[in-house]
């Protein structure tokens, strides 16, 4: 457990360091170095890659992590990670002939709308495909507990190498257009260190027997291909829509916005690393007792949590859009939008976690290809009509319904409700603080204005969730932290 906690606590303070700085790159260096079109071109290509990159990876990533401790020899290991390396191919080859020969009128299709997409289609599959051998590498020394450096390149070095190649733009070191080509040369560079460090620590003896298991590894990998698709296509289909109906700049000013509505939801993935392999053994000791109890607490920290970030995004948004350029204004409606959906997502606590344990998982699997489709659909409907705020709002109608969906599905299968009266009360928390905020301006400089207010936020807002005691566990880190100040 001693390597678990440890690699855990680095890999923690890993991914907040590359989420600050991605924050950088998303909100200043390429809006302010790279420009709106070639800004938008790059959030298109990075987009369409990540949808690509289940299939180019054929769910190897998540297939390795779950059998390879099933294999007990030297022998047998060699024989399923020679197989898994292969497996993505049966996907990959014919994929690259359809590209190849098909490339005139895919690219015809996708830059039907922007003329400039046409030149860049072929590296959405080489980036895709990456991403995903990326990932494979990955979980290939995950398996053997050497998970940090494989998350400090993820998270961190991808992010400090875009800086840089931003900044070679800024100096006229290189163009724009030199820029996309660069990008795509970073993820492959990503791709080949963690390949030579996966080798590294396990050289694969390459063997052409095939494992015992052989059938269930290819079924659970199209399960994951699905599953990882799914959740893949929820966060990506709007920017990829948006290169069909409008001009490629608006993928930028939606991807800053993107960015700042999704801080809402870091709470939630940091969370899940704990809460998941705790609820996966209260569900198997059937307590279901405590884990009601576990989903109620994990809503309204979430809630409280999650909120608290909501709300100084909201408070704060006009400040923070008056920093970048006039024309990234209209993302303003796409923070509210998206971040109502956020928030709402968060409230559900380890919803998904009780989901994902329980025998009717692949029924709401099927439930998010439908609640998909209808995302799709809602897209074509409102992007044409509106624009960036027609596929916010159909983006928080798909979300919002899917996340209803899940939770119908918890409280009626399964008779577990995250909510209480507590729920309603952080709510009414959260209006008020909004109300109070909302309108106030210092009229100092937007960051100082930001800073002031954010300040104020937290104290009233945590100062009046900790009076009501809405969340036992965040009334006891504030007692403590309390105590602690008191005392210095």
């Amino acid at each position: 457990m001693g390597i678990v906690i440890n690699q855990s606590i680095k890999n923690t303070v890993i991914t907040y360091i590359g989420f600050a700085i991605g924050a950088i790159n998303t909100l200043y260096m390429y809006v302010q170095f790279l420009g709106d079109t070639y800004y938008g071109l790059v959030g298109y290509i990075l987009s369409s890659a990540n949808i690509l990159m289940p299939l180019m990876a054929f769910g190897v990533h998540n297939t390795l992590v779950k059998y390879f401790n099933e294999y007990k020899t030297e022998e047998e290991k060699s024989k399923f990670l020679t197989f898994v390396l292969f497996l993505p191919l049966l996907l990959v080859i014919p994929f690259s002939l359809i590209a190849y020969f098909g490339y005139h009128q895919i690219a015809l299709i996708l830059s039907k709308e922007n003329a400039i997409v046409y030149d860049y289609v072929w590296q959405i599959p080489v980036i895709g495909l990456s991403m995903g051998y990326f990932e494979i590498f990955y979980a290939w020394v995950k398996v053997h507990l050497q998970s940090v450096l494989g998350n400090f390149i993820k998270e961190v070095v991808l992010r400090i190498l875009v800086s840089m190649t931003l900044f070679a733009v800024y100096l006229n070191w290189i163009t724009p257009e030199a820029f996309v080509y660069a990008l795509m040369g970073i993820y492959l560079f990503a791709m080949l260190f963690m390949k030579w460090f996966a080798f590294k620590v396990r050289f694969p003896l390459f063997s052409l027997s095939i494992p015992t298991n052989a059938k269930a590894i290819v079924v659970y990998s199209l399960f994951i291909i699905l599953t990882g698709g799914i959740a893949n296509l929820f966060l990506e289909i709007d920017k990829f829509m948006l290169n069909n109906y409008v001009k490629i700049e608006n993928i930028a000013y939606y991807s800053v916005a993107i960015f700042i509505a999704t801080v809402i939801a870091v709470p939630s993935r940091a969370m899940h690393q704990i809460t998941y392999p705790i609820t996966a053994k209260l569900m198997s000791e059937n307590k279901y007792d405590a884990l009601n109890d576990l989903y109620k607490k994990t809503s309204i920290t979430l809630q409280i949590i999650g909120g608290l970030i909501f709300i100084g995004i909201l408070c704060n948004i006009n400040q923070l859009y008056v920093l970048l350029p006039q024309e990234y204004s209209d993302g303003i409606f796409v923070v509210f939008t998206i971040g109502l959906s956020k928030y709402f997502d968060l409230t559900l606590g380890n919803n998904n976690a009780i989901i994902f344990n329980s025998q009717y998982y692949k029924t709401v699997l099927f439930l998010g290809v439908l609640l998909l489709l209808v995302t799709i659909g809602l897209n074509m409907i409102f992007i044409p009509l509106y624009g960036l705020k027609g596929t916010a709002f159909a983006t928080l109608l798909s979300i919002t319904l899917y996340s209803l969906s899940k939770l119908f599905f918890v409280v009626l299968k399964m008779k577990l409700f995250p909510f209480s009266i507590n729920t309603l009360k952080s709510f009414g928390i959260l209006i008020a603080t909004f109300a109070v905020f909302y309108f106030w301006d210092f009229g100092f400089h937007p960051i100082l204005n930001i800073f002031l207010k954010s300040v104020l936020i937290t104290l009233f807002y945590l100062g009046f969730s900790y009076y009501f005691s809405l969340s036992s566990d965040i009334n006891s880190v504030l007692g403590k932290l309390f105590q602690k100040i008191v005392k210095k």
